[in-house]
């Protein structure tokens, strides 16, 4: 997922947004989630992309596939 934002907001607020409101749909799409008590971990990885285009990262992230 690329994500582009102002500065002002952190890296961990979003992805608690994300994952906060992610975790309510699912949890009203599949009711049997609703008996887990939290759907995501808190880890997560986040990491800028400087000046590399969005499609050379693409093939980076698909080439970490095939290595195995």
């Amino acid at each position: 997922m690329f994500l582009n934002c102002p500065p002002a907001l952190s890296p961990s607020g979003i992805m608690q947004q994300i994952k906060g409101y992610t975790s309510k749909i699912l949890r009203e799409e599949f009711v049997e989630l609703s008996k887990m008590p939290g759907l995501w971990t808190r880890s997560y990885f986040v990491s800028t992309a400087g000046n590399a285009c969005s499609e050379a990262i693409k093939k980076y992230v698909e080439s970490q596939k095939k290595r195995y």
